[in-house]
């Protein structure tokens, strides 16, 4: 049950303060973990130097519960991530590993640009790795109760990770999630999927490219990256086009696309093959727009955000320098969570299903807006425009 604003107030005034996830007894938390760690065979050197030094970190605690204020467009997201300096240092880190990159690129199927992309939006080619200690942030997760069964795993295995590979604990710092090293993977990822690639006999994501780059490579190949396919390609639509299939969740063949008049941005026709595509609007119809094939898939198997796939896709291009968007981006603003969650009760109001009220675009919400649009004759492509707002709250009003 939830409390009224004016009773939290009322149990303030009094000295009753209602306890939160940060006033958890971390000592004793530390106590359990150390149990749960000796049992899977973690030994006490190696506990001494991790779990009995581990600090409570609030700044931790604080970005794992902030959601930011205002939603980002993709043009904002992209164009901060796929600058000119990236592309400039990519291409200088791309010739500066250009025979390493040979190697890994005959062993696992993966382009060298692509591996110089992850790096450069994952730490700009370990420039910034990340400030926080990894065990404090891994073990200040583990004792909040919001994630507490996936952190307790994560710190577990950083523990393995540590007794098995010489790592400097003092010097493991990474992001507030415990991500880290110089392509910023997780103590599970690590244990499945880093390896040694500059020969030493030890895995150091921390402080060697090498063995950051090359396990970038195993991890893409043991997702099922397809040796000899790019990611995707920027397109255009006819006028006509249906948008309720542009869904990357809708995988038609590239002879299907072509036929229903989508052309790449230059003009020219698809291919006439069987092989799956989806079609991407990340900014609605007067933005640019994308095929994705499978590869960009396994890319969000490494990160869940269709922006990061595509700016990883259009990096790696740039990087092997093929040229930027075509397109332009609509001049659009970033989106209050609270003016989306107005979205979503005028929508729920005017009887679309939502998925609920989050203040979060997501597919619920952008199936409604689709459907929204189809009944009021605008172009259904289930972006948020201003238009959408402005005529929802109408209607939802009257």
């Amino acid at each position: 049950m939830k409390l009224l604003p004016s009773l939290l107030i009322i149990l303030a005034s009094c000295g009753m303060i209602l306890p939160s996830y940060a006033q958890v007894d971390f000592s004793k938390c530390i106590n359990t973990l150390t149990n749960q760690a000796k049992a899977q065979g973690i030994s006490q050197t190696t506990i001494n130097k991790t779990l009995k030094r581990a600090k409570q970190r609030q700044q931790v605690v604080k970005l794992d519960r902030n959601q930011p204020e205002f939603l980002a467009t993709f043009a904002d997201y992209y164009s901060k991530r796929v600058n000119d300096w990236r592309i400039t240092k990519g291409r200088e880190k791309f010739a500066e590993h250009r025979e390493f990159l040979k190697q890994l690129t005959n062993q696992y199927g993966i382009p060298g640009q692509y591996l110089m992309s992850f790096w450069g939006l994952e730490t700009n080619y370990g420039g910034y790795k990340g400030k926080i200690p990894t065990i404090d942030a891994l073990a200040t997760l583990a004792c909040e109760p919001r994630r507490q069964s996936f952190f307790t795993k994560e710190l577990l295995t950083m523990l393995d990770i540590v007794q098995n590979q010489s790592l400097d604990v003092t010097t493991m710092k990474g992001s507030w999630a415990g991500a880290m090293g110089h392509t910023q993977f997780m103590p599970s990822t690590y244990a499945q999927y880093a390896i040694d690639g500059d020969g030493d006999g030890n895995i150091d994501l921390f402080n060697s490219e090498r063995d950051a780059l090359a396990s970038a490579a195993n991890f893409l190949h043991k997702l099922g990256w397809e040796p000899g396919y790019r990611w995707g390609r920027e397109v255009s639509l006819p006028a006509d086009f249906d948008y309720a299939l542009a869904d990357r969740k809708i995988k038609k063949p590239l002879s299907y696309w072509r036929e229903q008049g989508v052309t790449t941005v230059y003009g020219h026709a698809l291919a006439d093959i069987d092989y799956p595509a989806s079609v991407i609007v990340p900014s609605g119809h007067n933005g640019p727009i994308f095929l994705a094939y499978n590869n960009f898939h396994i890319i969000m198997r490494w990160n869940a955000s269709q922006s990061y796939a595509i700016a990883v896709g259009k990096l790696a291009e740039q990087i092997n320098n093929a040229p930027g968007l075509v397109a332009s981006f609509p001049d659009t603003q970033p989106i209050l969570r609270a003016e989306a969650k107005s979205l979503q009760r005028h929508l729920q109001v005017l009887g679309y299903n939502v998925n609920g009220i989050d203040g979060i675009i997501g597919s619920g919400t952008r199936a409604a807006i689709r459907a929204f649009q189809l009944d009021n004759g605008l172009i259904a492509d289930g972006f948020a425009h201003p238009e959408v707002f402005k005529k929802a709250a109408q209607l939802a009003n009257l």
